[in-house]
C-alpha cells in the first residue's frame, strides 16, 4: 500500500496556457502529454462510495491499470489517499489480485462485500500533461488535466468538464507542496483548491 498526498487547484480554462508556461519554465522542458480513459465501478447501492472508496480501470498507452483508492483527507487541495494500483490484462477488473495486495482488512472487506455486483457507473476521460519539478529538495510530478466526466444514467448521456492542476509529491518533504502549490497560484491567476476528487464528480454527475 501507498499514500498518496497531491494538491487538487481547479484550473480556469482561460488559464491553461498561463499553467504550461509556468511548468515549462520550473521544469526546462515542454510537458509530457498523455491521454487517459477511466472506468469507475461501484454497486448500485454504492457500497464503494460509501466506505469512501474509488475502484477504476484506467487504460494508458502502455496497457491497463486498477487502481483502488480509499480517502484519508482533503482540505485545501490536499489530498491524502491509500492507494493499490496494479496492471491488468485488459478492460476487465482483477479483484483477487486487489484483495490479495490489500493490508487494510476494513478495506478489503468493503471491496469483497462490493464485487459480485460491481457494475461501471461513469468514464473520466482526459488529456494529462506531466512535468517534473524540483522543490525545496523535494520530487513533484505536476500535471495540468483537461476532459470530462461522462455518465449515462437512465438514457441520458450527462457531461462535466474537467480542468485542473494536480501536484503529487514522488520524494521529500510535503511542505514542498505547498511550496509549489502557493508559487504556481501567485503567478497563474483564478487557481482555487479543489478538494472534489475526480471520483466524486462522477458519484455527483450521476446524482445530478
Amino acid at each position: 500500500m501507498g499514500i498518496e498526498s497531491e494538491i487538487k487547484l481547479a484550473l480556469p480554462v482561460d488559464q491553461f496556457d498561463a499553467a504550461t508556461q509556468f511548468f515549462v519554465a520550473r521544469a526546462g522542458e515542454a510537458g509530457h502529454p498523455v491521454t487517459l480513459e477511466n472506468i469507475y465501478f461501484d454497486t448500485p447501492e454504492l457500497t464503494l462510495a460509501r466506505s469512501k472508496s474509488a475502484l477504476r480501470l484506467r487504460r494508458t498507452p502502455d496497457g491497463w491499470l486498477q487502481t483502488f483508492k480509499t480517502a484519508v483527507a482533503a482540505k485545501a487541495g490536499l489530498h491524502s489517499r491509500h492507494e493499490w494500483e496494479m496492471p491488468v490484462a485488459g478492460e476487465a477488473l482483477e479483484i483477487d489480485a486487489l484483495l490479495r495486495a490489500c493490508d487494510s482488512p476494513d478495506v478489503a472487506a468493503a471491496l469483497r462485500k462490493a464485487a459480485p455486483e460491481l457494475a461501471e457507473l461513469f468514464r473520466t476521460n482526459f488529456t494529462r500533461t506531466v512535468w517534473h519539478v524540483q522543490q525545496d529538495g523535494a520530487e513533484v510530478e505536476a500535471a495540468i488535466d483537461q476532459g470530462e466526466v461522462i455518465a449515462h444514467v437512465n438514457g441520458e448521456t450527462r457531461r462535466a468538464p474537467i480542468s485542473e492542476v494536480e501536484l503529487e509529491l514522488k520524494d521529500g518533504d510535503e511542505a514542498a507542496l505547498h511550496a509549489l502549490a502557493k508559487e504556481l497560484t501567485s503567478k497563474v491567476p483564478g487557481l482555487t483548491p479543489d478538494d472534489i476528487s475526480k471520483a466524486q464528480r462522477g458519484y455527483r454527475l450521476r446524482e445530478r
